[in-house]
C-alpha cells in the first residue's frame, strides 16, 4: 500500500511525507470495518487507489490551501480526511447523517492528532440552516444525482466559493439535467475536469460548480421533498 501511495502521489506532484498518517488512517478504518460497514473495499491496494489516490486527485485539480472545506456525506471520511492529511492548512468539517460514522471519524482525528477538523452529526439540509454560506469549498463523493447534491451543498458555500462533486465520467446527461437546479441555487456549472485515478485505467470526473450569487433562503428543502421532487 505504501509503495502505491508513494508512486501515485508523486505522479500527482503531491507531497509524500504524510503517507504514514494515511497508512494509520487505513489501519483504523480496516479494523473498525470488521464490526461496522464503512467500506466495501477491503484490499489495501485497492483502497490505496480507489479511496486515497482518488481523493488526492482533488488537490491536483483544485487549490484548497488554507480553505474552509465541508465534506458532505463523508461516510468513512472520503475525500475529506485524505485532503486534510495531505494539505494540513485546510480547515475541515466532516458532515454525515449517521452518528456511528461520525464517532469513528472523531476517533481517527484524535488518533492522528489532526487539528482544525470538526466532525458533525447532522443532515445536510439541517446543517445548512446553522452554517449557511460559511465555507469556501464543499466537496462530496456521495452517490446522488447532481440536482440533489447541488441543493444540499451549494447553500453551504460562500459567494465565489465552489462545490466540487466527484463523479464517474458517464454524467453528460446528468449535467445537462442539472442546469436549471444550478441556476436556481445561485451556481454556475464550469467545464468538468476528467482524470484517471493514478496507477489505474479508471476514468473519473470532477464536476465544478461556482457560487455566483446567494442561494434563495427556501433552499435546501427537507430531504424528502428534494428526493421526491428534484429541482
Amino acid at each position: 500500500m505504501e509503495s502505491i501511495l508513494r508512486e501515485g502521489l508523486t505522479a500527482l506532484s503531491l507531497p509524500t511525507e504524510n503517507i504514514p498518517a494515511l497508512l494509520r488512517y487505513w489501519g483504523l478504518l480496516a479494523e473498525k470495518n470488521k464490526v461496522m460497514n464503512l467500506t466495501a473495499i477491503t484490499d489495501p491496494e485497492e483502497a490505496a487507489r480507489l479511496h486515497f489516490l482518488d481523493s488526492a486527485a482533488l488537490l491536483a485539480l483544485a487549490d484548497l490551501r488554507g480553505k474552509t472545506v465541508v465534506d458532505v456525506g463523508t461516510g468513512a471520511g472520503f475525500p475529506g480526511l485524505p485532503l486534510k492529511i495531505l494539505e494540513p492548512s485546510i480547515r475541515l468539517t466532516l458532515l454525515d447523517a449517521q452518528r456511528k460514522r461520525v464517532d469513528f471519524l472523531r476517533e481517527v482525528c484524535a488518533g492522528l492528532g489532526l487539528s482544525d477538523v470538526e466532525c458533525v452529526h447532522a443532515r445536510a439540509e439541517e446543517f445548512a440552516a446553522e452554517r449557511r454560506e460559511s465555507f469556501d469549498i464543499a466537496v462530496s463523493r456521495a452517490v446522488a444525482a447532481l440536482p440533489v447534491l447541488a441543493e444540499l451543498c451549494l447553500p453551504l458555500v460562500k459567494t465565489e466559493g465552489k462545490f466540487l462533486a466527484m463523479k464517474s465520467v458517464d454524467t453528460n446527461e446528468e449535467l445537462n439535467a442539472a442546469g436549471r437546479a444550478v441556476n436556481l441555487l445561485g451556481g454556475r456549472l464550469e467545464k468538468p475536469q476528467d482524470y484517471v485515478i493514478s496507477g489505474t485505467d479508471i476514468p473519473r470526473r470532477l464536476v465544478i460548480l461556482t457560487k455566483i450569487g446567494e442561494t434563495p433562503k427556501k433552499y435546501p428543502r427537507m430531504f424528502a421533498k428534494i428526493k421526491k421532487n428534484p429541482l
